[in-house]
């Protein structure tokens, strides 16, 4: 049977399509731009000129200035971090910054006052969660739970901030590795460390000694301190690494309080670095809180490779300012 509604198609006719000269179209890729060999012999700073001046190499770069810039300025720079970058060894790179007075401030979920103790405490930590999982010895260490329950309880009893209970105890108790704790390092340089905890996220919670009355008004505390922070944001830096929903959920609603406020922080530098781009931190850091005069990037990569090297080149960027 014959179809009423077929049509005749025949291969196209090229000989009236329209061209244009090359040179005339705009390129998005430059010689100009391109990477430079690698000489023997050479610096930090001429590694970071070589890399091509193309998409994250660029965006590298940008953030490496912006932080500086912040820095020399006297502007805020917050590290939002995920408990991850503790457990892949950067809390001497994180500890460093804030000595220099590059961190002005950092926050952190409920998993990291544990890792952070933990390495405070016995210079280990990260267990083995498929290994304790099946016969329920997961997140049953005692010596972790009894003493940041302690802190907790103490921090609700003081009307402490979570993040400065755990640190001021670290510090009390002359924990052999204190020295590189994260907490103990802000509560001694006078740093803001807050902490955002999510009932039942964490291991200390299912210990009896768990106070959530406490836990609750510490951590809320913390929020309020935090978004003192962001308030001061404004020509500033907010890096959020390894945290793919907790934190950036926290930014979002601290960015708006201080807003509702009348504070400006609109003008600031919102980076996100992950081993995968997460929707959250795309959309609540690096994209809404820059839309009114900011600007937004993204890195992807490993930690334990991208922050020390992020580290690296604002020391050295800092370092060619006051030359």
């Amino acid at each position: 049977m014959s179809n009423r509604n077929a049509k005749s198609y025949r291969p196209i006719e090229l000989s009236s399509l329209k061209t244009y000269p090359l040179a005339s179209r705009k390129s998005k890729v430059d010689r100009a731009d391109f990477a430079h060999p690698w000489k023997p012999e050479g610096s930090l700073e001429d590694f970071l000129e070589r890399l091509p001046n193309i998409l994250a190499a660029r965006d590298f770069r940008a953030i490496v200035s912006a932080i500086a810039k912040a820095h020399k300025g006297g502007n805020s720079v917050v590290l939002a971090m995920g408990a991850h970058v503790i457990k892949v060894g950067l809390n001497p790179v994180v500890a460093d910054m804030m000595e220099r007075g590059i961190i002005t401030a950092i926050a952190m979920n409920g998993a990291g006052i544990i890792h952070d103790l933990e390495i405070a405490m016995i210079g280990r930590t990260s267990e083995d969660v498929h290994d304790g999982l099946g016969h329920g010895a997961f997140g049953m260490a005692k010596e972790t739970a009894d003493f940041l329950n302690r802190a907790i309880s103490k921090a609700g009893k003081e009307a402490l901030g979570l993040g400065q209970a755990v640190g001021r105890a670290i510090i009390e108790e002359d924990l052999p590795f204190n020295k590189e704790s994260l907490f103990a390092t802000a509560v001694r340089l006078r740093i803001p460390a807050t902490v955002h905890v999510a009932i039942g996220t964490d291991i200390i919670h299912v210990h009896p000694g768990f106070d959530p009355e406490a836990a609750g008004k510490a951590t809320h505390l913390d929020f309020r301190l935090f978004a003192s922070v962001v308030a001061t944001l404004e020509d500033g830096v907010y890096m959020n690494v390894g945290s793919a929903v907790i934190l950036p959920e926290i930014f979002l609603k601290a960015l708006t309080l201080v807003r509702n406020m009348g504070h400006e922080a609109k003008r600031l530098t919102a980076v996100n670095m992950d081993f995968i781009q997460h929707y959250r931190p795309t959309t609540n850091v690096v994209k809404r809180p820059t839309s009114m005069g900011g600007v937004g990037y993204t890195l992807v990569g490993h930690h334990e490779i991208m922050f020390p090297l992020l580290a690296a080149a604002v020391i050295e960027k800092i370092r060619g300012y006051d030359r």
